[in-house]
């Protein structure tokens, strides 16, 4: 079985020697991308398994990569962010990144969140879970895959994966921290705006409430909730 690849995209080259070296000694395989503009040729070229992708890069940031990306692809993105930069973290969350890691961190630390996201990757191939069904609203979390009234509708990854939460337990509230741990599988230490705005995307690219029978509804100072009409 061939080695996992990983992308490092980072302009500082302490890191890719660093962080390199520990995903070796676990059996991966690595390549390198020193700005932005070579991060998305890469990705073209070298068709990696996960990327680590630094928010300040030259030629083209972090952000835009990731942005870009998820337009085309769902490849598992871990985000590098600066201490302190809380806006460019949560705006890594909203553009789809599946983990962010504030610097400086340990090479350790890093390879233990790779194989976490790997890790759910690998188990959500293995497990498929079933297509979720109601009045002109269908979503399946296979394939990313959401319809309504037959007509499909670009949700991001992400988006997808809270809406298919929601709606896989109708009624039930779920706080703002949960969702985050539920789906991007570790605390987030209270970035709970990533998930108002999230939803916010969401609903934009629903059916009008009262024109189906489902919505999401908010439940004001604690979460939301998926609820059917009866």
């Amino acid at each position: 079985m061939a080695a996992q690849k990983i992308m490092i995209c980072d302009d500082q080259i302490m890191i890719h020697e660093t962080l390199g070296m520990y995903l070796e000694n676990e059996g991966y395989e690595h390549i390198s991308a020193m700005d932005g503009e070579e991060a998305l040729q890469k990705f073209e070229t070298e068709k990696p398994d996960l990327i680590i992708l630094d928010i300040m890069m030259p030629k083209l940031s972090g952000t835009d990569v990731c942005r870009k990306l998820r337009e085309k692809s769902r490849v598992p993105i871990i985000m590098l962010t600066a201490k302190g930069e809380e806006i460019d973290r949560i705006l890594g969350l909203e553009l789809g990144a599946d983990d962010y890691i504030v610097k400086p961190f340990s090479a350790r630390e890093v390879v233990a969140r790779v194989k976490a996201v790997l890790r759910r990757l690998a188990m959500a191939k293995e497990h498929p879970q079933q297509v979720l069904r109601f009045d002109d609203l269908e979503i399946n979390i296979n394939n990313y895959d959401v319809r309504v009234k037959g007509e499909r509708v670009p949700f991001t990854p992400k988006e997808v994966e809270i809406f298919q939460l929601l709606a896989s337990h109708p009624g039930k509230v779920y706080e703002r921290e949960t969702i985050l741990s539920l789906v991007w599988g570790y605390d987030f230490y209270g970035d709970t705006r990533a998930v108002d705005t999230q939803i916010k995307r969401i609903r934009q690219k629903l059916p009008a409430e009262g024109t189906v029978n489902w919505s999401i509804k908010t439940v004001y100072g604690v979460g939301y909730k998926f609820e059917v009409s009866r």
